[in-house]
């Protein structure tokens, strides 16, 4: 019989001494009186798991683990003003250097045996999203006149599902700007949407060897150097290849080489969808691939926005927000993780939903993620209040 919860085994899964190294490094336990960086972190992935409304209800939420706090490594349920207070206090990068540092750990628990695509190298899926907030309640995020909002610049691996590259700004700044400081692998492909047509951009990205596959817009003006031959009787989807120039003479300065453009038809949506590359090499099909592969980005911030407390946030600073993405971006690392290992075929949603009916339920993790639908505890054979009348028969 297991003599811990589930949610302990699953906060087990952070390494304490790397944390404890973050949190030297950043000295954010400095003058810090009982509510540590390690009883933050906990408190916050609560409030994801249990999807907490409030500070209120992680304060009583873990309250009501009276007795099993220590297998958190907490000595005591936080208060309501401490998570408060540390949310606008503490530095958010812990939290961020945390998820970086996890991600190369558990995040290649979490990737997947590539099926659809069939090249080898590196995929990444490049994409931004917006998080609505009231400018009235948080003045720093500026994104329209009575509106306000942050956006999530992500980069997600193709492979893991998982963001390798996250950048948090206000709601004004625009997709291609808040992509400019995205890392870039040698040989690796950038897969993105009409936002990010920036010839200087682009530039960058050819000139470090990197390969992108970006939906271009209506007006794209260009020349065709070239017509390549399509396929005659596999990928009858594919309607151009071509080999072309810019033409707008801006452009051209900013972009001056060749690119190639595919055009596919998009059964599903009943539409044409135009692409432009610098890869010379691969089929047209493939490139037509890789585009359609950009969905998976969109089920990334789908998942994000549905399963976790994100939506809406316990604290109106913006130190406060940017902690509560984090550890949002940490929960869910935890979450891949374990789906990845369990040998029952989990739904995020379903895994979520389980999670936070049994978080404080004392359970063997590992057997209960592989068999969720059964006993995996015997009831004890003897009667642990004693035996009343000994000598009765």
């Amino acid at each position: 019989m297991c003599n811990i919860t589930l949610f302990s085994q699953i906060i087990k899964k952070i390494d304490r001494s790397t944390f404890k190294k973050l949190v030297q490094d950043k000295q954010t336990d400095k003058g810090c009186k009982g509510f540590d960086s390690w009883t933050h972190l906990v408190s916050m992935l609560f409030c994801h798991f249990a999807k907490s409304t409030s500070v209120r209800d992680i304060s009583n939420g873990l309250r009501s683990a009276t007795g099993n706090l220590n297998h958190l490594g907490i000595s005591k349920a936080p208060s309501k003003s401490s998570i408060s207070y540390q949310n606008k206090r503490r530095d958010a990068d812990l939290f961020k250097d945390l998820y970086y540092s996890l991600l190369g750990s558990l995040g290649q628990q979490a990737s997947l045996r590539r099926v659809k695509l069939k090249i080898k190298v590196p995929v990444y899926l490049l994409d931004a999203t917006v998080i609505s907030l009231c400018l009235s309640v948080f003045d720093w995020a500026t994104f329209r006149t009575k509106k306000g909002a942050v956006k999530m610049h992500t980069l997600l691996d193709y492979d893991g599902k998982l963001p390798a590259y996250v950048n948090i700004t206000e709601g004004s700044v625009a997709d291609n700007k808040g992509a400019y400081n995205i890392p870039l692998e040698k040989g690796s492909v950038i897969v993105a949407d009409r936002y990010y047509n920036d010839f200087p951009m682009l530039n960058i990205w050819d000139s470090k060897g990197v390969f992108f596959v970006i939906r271009h817009k209506d007006n794209l003006a260009y020349t065709v150097i070239s017509e390549r031959e399509l396929p005659e009787k596999m990928a009858q989807h594919v309607l151009i290849d071509q080999e072309i120039e810019l033409t707008n003479p801006q452009s051209k300065t900013k972009y001056p080489k060749k690119l190639r453009r595919v055009a596919v038809w998009d059964e599903k949506n009943q539409q044409t969808i135009e692409i432009i590359t610098n890869n010379f090499t691969w089929a047209a099909q493939t490139i037509g691939d890789l585009y359609k592969s950009r969905w998976e980005i969109e089920v990334f911030f789908r998942d994000i926005k549905q399963l976790l407390h994100i939506k809406t946030f316990i604290g109106t600073s913006k130190n406060a927000v940017m902690i509560q993405i984090w550890t949002a971006l940490i929960t869910i690392l935890l979450l891949k993780a374990m789906k990845a290992s369990a040998k029952y075929g989990w739904h995020l949603s379903n895994l979520v939903a389980f999670i936070r009916l049994n978080i404080f339920v004392k359970i063997e993790l590992q057997n209960w993620l592989d068999r969720p639908f059964e006993d995996h505890d015997k009831p004890p054979k003897y009667n642990p209040q004693g035996v009343l009348f000994p000598d009765y028969k």
